[in-house]
């Protein structure tokens, strides 16, 4: 019989998902992890690591949830309830099977193929695991999706997801002392806005897309402002708006990062904060900090852009030569802590295989 533990509080060095395992095979009923009797019998699967058929039956090996692997058994396909992991397996198995230059399902993997479906079982959990973490440090509504469909890589070390940029050592941001007085600012812009504060027109139209040259910098209203959030001069402020998947790419780029959603021409994509053909271009974009040597560096579409496809900017910029603001880019980068500005000539190859490609990033 299933005992109730009632005001039970003890010391516990495991997961949540290895106590509510426990709890099941005591027999325990806990109303904190769920297990009732009506679910006390019921285990979790974890993943598939495994496969063979049997007379004309499919069986998976079966890692569960909260289970050490010593425990795996081989299931028929028709005990499990598992669609998505099922799918997954599937997804997997045919691309181990491709590399083997093998046609359709062994009845039963081979010892090199099985050890290849437990690590990509393993990867895809710790991969999920980084996108969990990245979406609860986001402070945007666009999620963010991880994948790894080339090896058996997982998250990249030494890195760490920032929403605002980090200046570097002594710099000091010198923060706006006023905002704008305006109802409307697109349609009534009183003395001009913020742009105008600065002699500078207004960047975006009143879709958010930016109407001026690369080049020029643009200003958007403050926390001192008078309009609301809803300002259509307020878009990069905003963060990120659309779902985007950090991927490993398959010609030896590393990791990059590409859109799942379509993008239309000139709309902001995301901010450049770290510490071609191109389909992005860099602006300098300035909210609540009035020094024009530290920009917020962010990147729009340079035209339209389909779901699925990858994210890349020429580092060696398209700019107005004519426009002043455009020669203060070089110390930007370096004043707000970003890595070395793209007009730097060094000679790093690039390899993102575009046909229009200069074959150097700088």
């Amino acid at each position: 019989m299933a005992e109730i533990l009632k005001d039970c509080c003890v010391p516990c060095k495991i997961t949540l998902d290895e106590l509510e395992a426990l709890c099941c095979r005591e027999k325990l009923c806990c109303q904190e992890l769920n297990v009732s009797k009506v679910n006390d019998s019921e285990y979790e699967v974890e993943f598939l690591s495994d496969y063979k058929r049997t007379k004309g039956e499919e069986f998976y090996f079966v890692k569960w949830k909260g289970f050490p692997e010593s425990d795996n058994t081989w299931e028929p396909r028709r005990n499990l309830k598992c669609p998505k992991l099922m799918k997954l397996f599937h997804l997997d198995l045919d691309q181990v099977l491709k590399r083997q230059k093998r046609r359709g399902i062994p009845k039963r993997l081979d010892r090199e193929a099985a050890l290849i479906m437990v690590q990509k079982a393993k990867l895809r959990q710790s991969l999920h695991r980084w996108e969990t973490h990245l979406n609860k440090t986001r402070n945007h509504p666009g999620r963010i999706y991880v994948a790894n469909e080339v090896d058996l890589d997982g998250p990249p070390k030494h890195f760490t997801y920032i929403n605002n940029y980090k200046v570097g050592p002594g710099i000091v941001l010198n923060e706006m002392a006023v905002g704008c007085e305006c109802k409307d600012c697109l349609k009534e812009p009183m003395n001009g806005c913020c742009p105008g504060a600065s002699l500078h027109r207004m960047a975006y139209n009143d879709k958010g897309q930016v109407r001026i040259r690369p080049g020029q910098p643009i200003y958007e209203c403050n926390s001192r402002c008078n309009c609301g959030p809803d300002c259509s001069n307020r878009v990069v402020q905003k963060g990120i708006q659309f779902d985007l998947c950090i991927f490993k790419t398959e010609n030896g780029r590393g990791w990059g990062v590409r859109t799942l959603q379509h993008i239309k021409k000139n709309t902001f994509v995301m901010e450049y904060v770290g510490e071609c053909n191109p389909n992005l271009q860099v602006f300098n974009v300035f909210i609540d900090n009035i020094d024009e040597r530290l920009p917020r560096i962010a990147l729009f579409s340079t035209r339209a852009i389909r779901a699925g496809e990858e994210l890349t900017f020429d580092y060696k910029m398209q700019i107005d030569p004519v426009d002043t603001e455009s020669t203060k880019m070089d110390s930007s980068f370096s004043l707000a802590g970003l890595p070395t500005s793209p007009k730097k000539m060094i000679r790093v190859e690039c390899l993102c295989g575009s046909e229009s490609c200069r074959k150097y990033l700088f």
